[in-house]
C-alpha cells in the first residue's frame, strides 16, 4: 500500500498545515463549503441505513465513505485544520502566524456549517415531502437525535457538560488520526483503509462531531426536535468544537509532531 514511514507523513502534516494557512479565502470558502455538505449527506446516509436495518453498526461501517469522498477531492473540515496548521507555526513556517490560524478556522467554520446546513434543509424536505406530511421514521429518527444529544446533556448538569466535553475530545482524537492515515499511503487504496478505521470507530462509539452535529441539529429543528438553538449551541456545538480542538491537536497533531518531527535527543549508550 506505498506506506510511508511516521517521520515521512509528519512532514506531509506540516506541509499541509502551512498551505492551509496560505490558502485564498474563497477556496477555503468553497473546500469547506463541499466537506461539510458532504460529511453531513454521509450522515444522513447512515442514519438512514442504521433506521432501515435496524443496525447501527451498519451505519456506523458505511459512514466513513463521505470523509473518503471529501478528503480524496482535498475538502477540509474543521477537524482536521484545528490538527493541522497549528504545526505550521510550531515550526515557524514563513507566513504562518497563530492570527492565520485563526482566520483559518473562522472561514472552515463557516464552509462547514453553511455546507452541512443545505444538506440538513434538503435532507428535511426529502424526508417531510417539502414540510407537507410529517416526518418520516428517518426523519423522525434525526429528531429524536438532536433532543437526546442536547437536553439529554443538559438534564445531567455540569456532569453532562463534561460528558459532552471529553466526547468531542475522543472523536478528533479518531477523526484526525483518520487525517493523518489518509498521508500514510501515495495510493487510494491504502489512503482509504487508513482513512475508515478511525472514523468507524468515532461514529460507531457516537463520539461529539462538530461538522456532523452542523447538519443533525438544524435538521433535527426542522424535523420537530424538542429542543431549541440556544439549546443546540450551548448543550452541544460549542463544547464540541471546544472538544474537538482539544483531541485533535493535543492528542494527534502536538503528539505525533513532537516525537516523529522534533524528535529528542537519543540516548547516551553507557558501557
Amino acid at each position: 500500500m506505498a506506506y510511508l514511514a511516521p517521520a515521512e507523513f509528519v512532514t506531509k502534516m506540516v506541509d499541509a498545515g502551512e498551505s492551509k494557512l496560505l490558502m485564498s479565502t474563497r477556496d477555503t470558502l468553497i473546500r469547506s463549503y463541499m466537506a461539510g455538505a458532504i460529511l453531513a449527506l454521509a450522515a444522513a446516509f447512515a442514519v438512514t441505513v442504521s433506521v432501515n436495518t435496524g443496525n447501527p453498526l451498519i451505519g456506523a461501517l458505511l459512514f466513513p465513505v463521505g470523509f473518503c469522498m471529501l478528503y480524496l477531492m482535498g475538502f477540509d473540515l474543521l477537524t482536521g485544520v484545528f490538527t493541522l496548521t497549528p504545526l505550521a507555526v510550531f515550526d515557524r513556517r514563513p507566513g504562518a502566524t497563530w492570527s492565520g490560524v485563526l482566520r483559518n478556522w473562522s472561514l472552515v467554520f463557516l464552509g462547514n456549517f453553511a455546507g452541512a446546513l443545505t444538506v440538513a434543509l434538503f435532507m428535511a424536505i426529502i424526508f417531510t415531502f417539502g414540510f407537507t406530511e410529517a416526518p418520516n421514521a428517518v426523519g423522525q429518527k434525526i429528531g429524536a437525535i438532536g433532543e437526546g444529544r442536547t437536553v439529554g446533556y443538559a438534564a445531567h448538569g455540569a456532569a453532562g457538560m463534561l460528558t459532552l466535553f471529553v466526547r468531542g475530545v475522543m472523536c478528533n482524537w479518531m477523526v484526525s488520526t483518520g487525517v493523518v492515515a489518509a498521508m500514510m499511503s501515495s495510493t487510494v487504496s491504502g489512503k482509504v483503509i487508513g482513512m475508515w478505521m478511525p472514523i468507524l470507530v468515532f461514529f460507531y462509539m457516537g463520539f461529539e462531531h462538530s461538522i456532523v452535529n452542523m447538519f443533525l441539529f438544524p435538521s433535527g429543528l426542522m424535523l420537530g426536535g424538542d429542543f431549541t438553538i440556544m439549546d443546540y449551541l450551548i448543550w452541544n456545538e460549542i463544547p464540541t468544537v471546544i472538544g474537538n480542538l482539544v483531541g485533535g491537536l493535543t492528542f494527534v497533531g502536538a503528539t505525533l509532531y513532537s516525537t516523529h518531527y522534533k524528535t529528542a535527543p537519543k540516548r547516551v549508550s553507557v558501557r
